[in-house]
């Protein structure tokens, strides 16, 4: 039995074997074009019509024989006939080879392929399952493989599926609401399965097979309304999510309450420091001035003015959410209140910046 390497191995020699099959069926072409075309004209100049000369190059190039349009009897005539004879035929001959050859290597390509992500997909444990990869299947798997964690990716979409693999994550194309999609997807291995679809009965469903599959797996559901969460957790789910009640929530706590969001910004800062403190690198905030040297430049020059011994990862403005991580080309504008780090043994981080 082949193993995947060695798969992969055979799949290398048989495209170095055969070639780039794309490359060859090009190239028949165009000769196939340049034949074609050169043998007409050939014919027109002995006075032939071009619908003469068309016709007879088409008889003699796929070999049909019907007849002559007009009599061969001069050996320039013969001549170019005997040429179209000689390499049309050839250029059919190469065409036909290489047509298969192009579809021979293409299925190839995908049965390989195939087996070599069937393969890897087999050999996963302690993985997660993430069932949809809409904006928010997205999201997640950009966030886990990130921090290193193995993971596949079920969907039935085809343009999803191909997005998701060009990601570079494993995937699985499935209904992840049969049981089938989900065995093969490893449900008995896996550590956490995530069902993230738009569809509050899919994920009801997908939640009741996992479960019955898996009766130790952690399951975490999307719902899209609140009435769903109970039937979610009855049908197994450890964890519901409501990604629209959240954001409601949200927006409510700012518009009622906005110094308890102030005070869950300022905790997400003191949560960088720390972070940073373990780095052995330090967070210091302070507000640009209108007089400051740092007004009217972007992100990235003003790290630059500092040799990059600083950086900017957060500005923060009067009556405008947090932006963390914010763009190199983010402008800093007066009053802004900026949050940099830098080395500990550096006695003013703004200072490296407004220097």
């Amino acid at each position: 039995m082949l193993t995947p390497r060695t798969r992969i191995v055979a799949r290398a020699r048989t495209e170095g074997v055969l070639g780039s099959p794309v490359r060859n069926l090009v190239s028949i072409l165009i000769f196939m074009g340049v034949v074609v075309t050169a043998a007409t004209i050939a014919y027109m100049a002995a006075g032939w019509s071009f619908s003469d000369a068309s016709y007879m190059v088409l008889l003699t190039v796929y070999t049909v024989g019907y007849g002559e349009v007009h009599p061969i009897d001069t050996p320039y005539l013969h001549t170019v006939t005997v040429g179209t004879m000689v390499l049309g035929c050839t250029g059919m001959i190469l065409l036909t080879s290489a047509l298969v050859q192009f579809f021979t290597v293409m299925q190839l390509r995908e049965l390989l392929g195939g087996k070599v992500m069937s393969d890897r997909i087999d050999k996963l444990s302690d993985h997660v399952i993430i069932c949809g990869y809409g904006r928010i299947g997205l999201m997640l798997a950009q966030e886990l493989a990130a921090a290193g964690t193995p993971l596949i990716v079920l969907e039935r979409n085809a343009d999803r599926l191909a997005e998701a693999e060009a990601a570079g994550h494993l995937v699985l194309a499935g209904d992840a609401t049969e049981e089938e999609s989900l065995v093969r997807a490893g449900v008995g291995r896996a550590r956490l399965l995530a069902t993230v679809l738009p569809d509050d009965a899919a994920n009801v469903f997908i939640t009741l097979s996992a479960r019955s599959l898996s009766p130790h797996i952690e399951i975490i559901a999307r719902g899209e309304v609140p009435s769903t969460e109970s039937k979610l957790r009855q049908a197994g789910a450890n964890h519901v999510v409501l990604p629209t009640h959240i954001s409601a929530e949200r927006i409510a706590r700012m518009v009622l309450h906005p110094e308890s969001e102030a005070a869950a910004e300022q905790a997400d800062l003191a949560r960088m420091a720390r972070d940073f403190g373990r780095l052995g690198l330090g967070l210091e905030r302070f507000t640009v001035g209108p007089q400051s040297p740092l007004v009217g430049l972007e992100v990235a020059q003003a790290e630059t003015r500092a040799g990059h011994a600083c950086f900017v990862v957060a500005v923060l403005r009067d009556g405008d959410p947090p932006l963390f991580r914010p763009s190199p080309d983010a402008v800093i504008s007066a009053g802004d209140e900026l949050a940099v780090v830098g080395r500990l043994q550096a006695t003013s981080l703004h200072f490296l910046l407004e220097s």
